[in-house]
């Protein structure tokens, strides 16, 4: 049998799911086969009732291949397979700008069969995130385009299930996720996928003790929304804005009331969604405050009820930290227990402390194979939800997450070889297989635990907080920072940071060194591949860990009033962040630009800003309030500096202009 660019497609059945994986398809035979005058065979699809559902067969004769499925996820995956296995396009071909070699056609021999096997876990797929990078990036013009492309992926990779984005993009999405052949779930803190009260009612409070019967209004209404589409419901009450309802009803002052609450609104979720359709799926996140509500039996739960229990942002299955309160409490159902139990796990996260957002995950993944397959042996396999976040940054880890769901364990070596020879080609794959294992190995750890490992938010966050108490008040710590190092002064916290970036400079630097190494024996489409993803976020690690070391720089000179060197530190750590953020403009090429313009969660220019406000804060100390001495003594001759006739002749230079006159005499 000949799949070539001639071959015959079945025609489009009436169900969308299959439409839009046929008209992929034919965009594959387009993109991979040449031109040619030579006939193809056909593809067919047929009915087989007795295959279970989302499973598929291909059998191939001398002119046809046969596609057989019992459901439109069948079908869909069947399709995608075909593209996969004998056009070879891989799931993250448009994430990883995969080259493709044209070729006139792909010979598949007869009696070629070709069966799946069920994954290991039933309801499976990603959360788009704080996608603040899809949200503001178009392609080929079109808003949705980044969107679409994270779902068929998804689907690629053997996902069901999806949160097609965060707030208003989840409901703007929801009906092309779902035309595409996805589950829609929801945010644990938009139950039911309804608006939030917040929002349906500004003006009003956002009690339900004041309000029940418009809180009622609103979930009645998200499920009227959805109506039509497949859906597991998410019920639940934690509060607005993704907190906990009694930061603004401080009536419920007690885990008691605070469960009775909650279980009271769990099953009046539960009936309006069963009376709508009795055999509904629904599912609970038990998620920071909910879990500790849980484990101490305060919250009750209808037996069929989902149990999602949550990793801590850094891959580990324990409680998050919750700004300086960190309990770590193991978060996985007890071994034996047969209720239904899933996760929520996150390959980015956003924390405003250490997390990665933009850049992979630091810790390995030999640590995140180990976790995931401890999730199994929990029996916690109905319901993976993986935070994905932009995608792009985070595909070498979502495509292991996937190969999980589908096996239930992974060699992390072996997938991360077959994740390099897939995208980067036979030629160089183990050399970049290292500096990708390498990644994690150079992450500096900030804590005891084997997770805390330091993300792109540790070195924008941290020094922004330690700037902002030292122009605030030098004399306290910083509260925010009690976290990561609880000492009674500032200065001593800006000393314990100070470690930390010095062995990130002397890490990353070494890292950076190797991938250099790594990017001089690439050519073509793999050697821009790399520089846009491995390289890059090298660089990224590398100028950051510079910055944030010149930031503690800047303040230890501060602290004994050397005004001078506190500015000039600040403004070296300013340089550095803003090339951070050169760096990833410089990856805005093709389809990519503008992929990083609205890049605001680490926020590497709020950075650069902050420096600034510490170069300025040290200047005002300084130099105020005429600003004279450091333009005379750094923009003067010798022979004028020493005659003092007219304080100035020429208008006083900015703060950049100022530090560039310093590193003509202080720089190396």
């Amino acid at each position: 049998m000949l799949l070539n660019k001639n071959t015959i497609l079945p025609a489009a059945p009436a169900a969308k799911p299959v439409q839009y994986a046929l008209k992929a398809l034919r965009r594959d035979f387009d993109r991979v086969f040449a031109d040619t005058a030579e006939p193809g065979g056909r593809i067919l699809l047929t009915i087989n009732d007795t295959l279970p559902a989302e499973q598929y067969t291909l059998t191939a004769d001398a002119d046809t291949l046969l596609l057989s499925a019992a459901d439109d996820l069948g079908f869909v995956y069947g399709l995608f397979e075909i593209s996969r296995r004998f056009l070879g396009v891989q799931p993250f071909w448009f994430w990883n700008d995969q080259p493709f070699t044209v070729r006139e056609g792909e010979k598949i021999p007869a009696g070629t069969v070709v069966e799946s096997k069920p994954y290991k876990v039933r309801y499976r797929g990603w959360f788009v995130n704080d996608e603040t990078l899809l949200s503001h990036w178009k392609v080929e013009r079109r808003a949705n385009l980044p969107f679409i492309m994270a779902f068929e992926t998804l689907l690629r990779l053997g996902g069901n299930m999806v949160i097609p984005g965060t707030g208003k993009n989840a409901v703007l999405y929801r009906q092309m996720a779902a035309d595409m052949g996805l589950i829609i779930t929801h945010h644990h803190a938009e139950p039911l996928g309804a608006e939030m009260f917040a929002q349906a009612y500004p003006d009003l409070e956002p009690m339900y003790s004041k309000y029940p019967e418009k809180f009622r209004a609103l979930w009645q209404a998200g499920i009227d929304a959805q109506k039509g589409m497949r859906v597991i419901w998410n019920i639940g009450f934690r509060g607005q804005g993704d907190k906990p309802f009694w930061d603004d009803d401080p009536q419920y002052d007690t885990p008691e009331k605070r469960g009775a609450l909650i279980s009271s609104l769990i099953k009046e979720q539960y009936d309006l969604v069963k009376a709508n359709d009795k055999h509904a799926v629904c599912c609970t996140n038990l998620y920071g405050e909910t879990m500790e509500l849980y484990k101490d039996g305060f919250l009750q739960l209808p037996a069929d009820v989902i149990k999602i229990w949550a990793d801590n942002g850094y891959g580990k299955m324990v409680s998050r930290r919750q700004e300086n309160n960190n309990p770590r409490v193991p978060a996985l159902p007890p071994r034996g227990d047969t209720g239904a139990h899933g996760i929520y796990y996150h390959a980015s996260f956003y924390d405003l402390q250490a997390a990665s957002h933009i850049t992979m995950l630091p810790n390995s993944t030999e640590f995140v194979a180990r976790e995931l397959a401890d999730v199994m042996a929990h029996g916690a396999d109905d319901y993976w939800l993986v935070n994905c976040s932009n995608v792009k940054p985070h595909a070498f880890l979502l495509d292991l997450i996937a190969r999980c769901w589908r096996d239930g364990t992974v060699d992390a070596g072996q997938q991360c070889i077959a994740y390099t020879a897939a995208y980067y080609g036979l030629l160089h794959r183990c050399e970049i297989a290292q500096c990708l294992v390498d990644y994690a190995q150079f992450a500096v750890p900030y804590g005891p635990n084997a997770d805390d490992r330091a993300g792109d938010q540790f070195y924008n966050h941290v020094p922004r907080m330690l700037i902002s108490q030292f122009i605030q008040d030098r004399t306290a710590p910083a509260d925010d920072l009690r976290w990561l190092w609880d000492a009674p002064t500032l200065r001593e916290q800006a000393a314990h940071c100070a470690e930390i970036f010095n062995k990130a400079v002397t890490n990353y630097a070494a890292y950076l060194c190797d991938c250099v190494k790594v990017l001089a024996e690439l050519t073509g489409k793999p050697r821009v591949l790399f520089m846009d993803s491995v390289l890059l976020q090298a660089q990224l690690y590398d100028l950051w860990a510079q910055g944030a070391a010149f930031v503690c720089k800047a303040l230890d000179a501060g602290f004994t009033a050397d005004w001078q060197h506190c500015f000039y530190y600040a403004g070296c750590a300013k340089r550095l962040y803003a090339l951070a953020y050169r760096a990833m403009q410089d990856c805005e090429h093709g389809k990519w630009v503008g992929y990083y313009a609205n890049e605001c969660q680490t926020d590497v220019r709020q950075t650069v800003q902050v420096c600034g406000y510490l170069m300025s804060f040290a200047r005002t100390l300084g130099e105020g309030p005429h600003y004279y001495a450091w333009m005379r003594e750094f923009g003067d001759p010798e022979d004028e500096r020493r005659i003092m006739l007219i304080l100035n002749t020429e208008p006083h230079p900015g703060d950049d202009d100022l530090w560039l006159l310093m590193e003509q005499r202080w720089g190396e």
